[in-house]
């Protein structure tokens, strides 16, 4: 394969384009994080989460508004290849307009065919791992099944409902949508939070930045599902340091692309999910809040309890 051909594929992970070298043993990295709540651990950050944090988070309804941060997940909804969906609409028992009973009940059926990574989604902490390590050291031989992982299947997944805090770098930057390849690190995170009065993000929150980059969806989908505006390493880094649950973005994989190095594919996603347990969230919009000029609420979001699934298209609510 020539090494152009590498640096488009964002799944190979020894894409070596910057310096154009032919070895991935330039960095190692240290493939085992255990977790700090224990070797049983299977929801990682989530563990932040509590019955007071719940509570305080409550209280920053103001107004009883309600936003829908999910987008629509149907054949147009770009998706990280080779990624599709489908559904199939079906009318059993009801062949040539038959009926049911004496009352002539008559009903739809759906099929739904489908990855479970697109559209908004929740990535679980099955999903990247470190040279075949996942979160809290686990092999991968000791997770992967082909018929659903072993362990840190969606199922697993807690009820989520705690505070959130929404970055407008859209604010910050004074460009919509926020340019492909601008990196959040941890002065565009400080400078947001000032930006908006001097918020704070504190243990157990989820952290949205709102880039709106989902104004592309339909416009510009070759642009929209290729690059992006997005977390930054050092970012990662600052924001699992404050005890955060989860992180998401408006965009389709959170952080930012290009990569910083082109080296370190999907790296942001390794420190999140396999060194922190952070769970991550992609394509959720925080633009109504936004345009309220509304920065923290109550968030909440229960994803299906399908076993051993790795993902969930889910819609998060954010209230205020």
């Amino acid at each position: 394969m020539k090494l152009s051909s590498l640096c488009s594929a964002l799944v190979t992970a020894t894409v070596l384009c910057a310096i154009g070298i032919s070895n991935a043993s330039a960095q190692e990295y240290e493939k085992c994080h255990k977790s700090k709540w224990g070797p049983d651990d299977q929801i990682g950050a989530l563990n932040n989460l509590s019955a007071a944090k719940t509570l305080s988070a409550s209280k920053l309804i103001k107004q009883g508004k309600s936003m829908r941060m999910g987008i629509e997940s149907n054949t147009k909804t770009p998706a990280f290849p080779p990624r599709t969906i489908s559904v199939t609409i079906v009318k059993p028992g009801q062949d040539y307009g038959q009926t049911l009973g004496n009352t002539k009940t008559s009903y739809h059926d759906d099929i739904l065919n489908t990855w479970v990574g697109i559209g908004t989604q929740l990535d679980g902490l099955g999903h990247i791992g470190i040279d075949n390590v996942f979160y809290n050291c686990t092999p991968g031989v000791d997770i992967t099944g082909i018929s659903g992982l072993k362990k840190f299947g969606i199922e697993t997944v807690p009820a989520i409902a705690t505070r959130a805090v929404i970055l407008d770098m859209v604010g910050l930057t004074g460009k919509k949508p926020v340019p492909e390849g601008t990196a959040f690190n941890q002065p565009e995170i400080e400078a947001a939070l000032k930006r908006q009065g001097n918020m704070k993000i504190e243990k157990g929150d989820v952290v949205i930045f709102y880039t709106g980059w989902h104004t592309l969806l339909g416009v510009d989908d070759k642009r929209n599902g290729s690059v992006e505006p997005g977390l930054g390493v050092q970012g990662a880094k600052y924001l699992a340091s404050l005890g955060v649950a989860m992180i998401g973005s408006d965009t389709w994989a959170l952080e930012v692309i290009p990569f910083e190095n082109a080296g370190q594919v999907f790296h942001v996603h390794q420190i999140l999910l396999a060194e922190n347990g952070i769970f991550i969230l992609e394509n959720v919009v925080a633009e109504q809040a936004v345009n309220d000029k509304v920065y923290e609420g109550f968030f909440t979001v229960g994803p299906h309890r399908t076993t051993g699934t790795v993902q969930a298209i889910v819609n998060p609510i954010f209230v205020y």
